[in-house]
């Protein structure tokens, strides 16, 4: 009899090894079954959608509009997103902010943060942090067209215009998440680092100095390649699970580090299928992590539909996928066709709910004269979603 109970004790043993070492570290996805099907995916309800800055090439000249970003300040809502009215990631780019009095319904006209009179110099988009009652920007910069990308600060002064830092980042950086703190006095922000294999990177700031930043670039798994890191980053504790974008796969790559963010783990494919888009993702104030972009089991690279991915309190994989939007959207407001793409997003939680800003291509590449000939020449977009609707 003992040896029989000893024999079906190993046999357990070697059955949940064997089930453990099934899942990578890497992987994300914590759920029974595969990654469900867009057309499974339940739709989130309550939601409130509103534009923050149409296209309007025949009223404005811009053509090129992405990279949207929030935060609030001081009872305002702040958007920040890339502008040009030439193409995309050429010296004409402008960095733009509008803001919004009433919780994002109306937007006032659009300013400019930087567009940089330096020769052969555009400023692009980035990303916000309100901190000690002062409003920061980070945006990423570069010459010509993505040469020398580098990262520029900027303070929002009582009359409305920035006050600049110039380079606060190099070595490629793009800031592309707003700056966490990691609970020992310092700030950490995600992005990619461009040149090279482009791996994802993160800067961590020296205190509450703004203005001085260390440059990490995540490590690379052998025969990963070149990747196009844009990354989002979660932080709990000493831990910081990064999320990245694999160039045109449409997979998700993932990093960890358990000593805030100063190494990590190789960067390696996970188990999740994500667009080629640049995700963002964080941490609700319940304990829930989400990601955001264009997940499903059959997406591909799709840019739609616009969903978001919720694990349970306290856990690190994700349990639950919502569809926030579809490219089709009859209701409105905003852009409604079978081949919009909606992309690069951002998220704020703010007051019981979750602002999620957006591009909308409002259908692709558009009639000659229009100045949708070229790519990401978007609206900028909002949703309000209640964070009851996510539980």
């Amino acid at each position: 009899m003992k040896l029989r109970l000893l024999g079906l004790i190993l046999s357990a043993g070697l059955l949940f090894t064997g089930c453990s070492s099934r899942r990578h570290p890497a992987d994300v996805w914590d759920s029974e079954g595969p990654v469900p099907a867009a057309a499974e995916l339940p739709r989130l309800k309550g939601v409130r959608f509103q534009v923050i800055k149409p296209y309007e090439f025949n009223l404005d000249g811009y053509r090129f509009l992405h990279g949207v970003a929030l935060a609030s300040h001081e009872g305002r809502l702040y958007a920040t997103f890339g502008h040009n009215r030439g193409g995309e990631n050429t010296s004409t780019e402008e960095a733009r902010f509008t803001v919004s009095e009433d919780d994002g319904r109306t937007w006032s006209p659009v300013r400019t943060i930087d567009g940089s009179p330096e020769a052969d110099v555009g400023v692009s988009h980035g990303v916000m942090l309100s901190h000690g009652g002062r409003l920061w920007a980070f945006h990423g910069a570069y010459r010509g067209t993505l040469k020398e990308v580098h990262t520029r600060a900027y303070l929002l002064q009582a009359d409305g215009t920035w006050k600049k830092f110039g380079t606060v980042i190099g070595g490629g950086f793009w800031p592309l998440e707003p700056p966490r703190p990691l609970g020992d006095g310092n700030w950490i922000m995600s992005g990619a680092s461009v040149g090279g294999q482009n791996p994802p990177a993160v800067a961590i700031s020296r205190g509450a100095d703004f203005t001085k930043w260390d440059l990490i670039r995540i490590p690379m798994s052998p025969g990963l390649g070149s990747v196009w890191g844009e990354s989002a980053i979660v932080v709990a504790d000493k831990s910081v699970h990064l999320y990245s974008r694999y160039g045109q796969k449409a997979q998700l790559l993932t990093s960890v580090s358990r000593d805030r963010g100063r190494t990590w783990t190789p960067l390696a494919p996970s188990d999740l299928p994500m667009a080629a888009s640049k995700p963002a993702a964080g941490m609700l104030s319940d304990g829930r992590r989400y990601l955001i972009n264009s997940i499903s089991g059959d997406g591909g690279n799709r840019r739609s539909p616009l969903s978001i991915a919720v694990s349970e309190p306290g856990e690190e994989a994700f349990r639950r996928i919502f569809i926030i939007r579809d490219a089709v959207h009859p209701s409105g407001p905003g852009e409604s066709h079978p081949k919009a793409g909606l992309a690069y997003p951002c998220a704020l939680e703010l007051g019981g709910f979750l602002y999620v800003g957006y591009s909308n291509s409002g259908g692709g590449i558009g009639r000659a004269g229009t100045g949708r000939e070229l790519w990401n020449n978007n609206s900028a977009e909002l949703a309000v979603i209640p964070l009851e609707a996510l539980r």
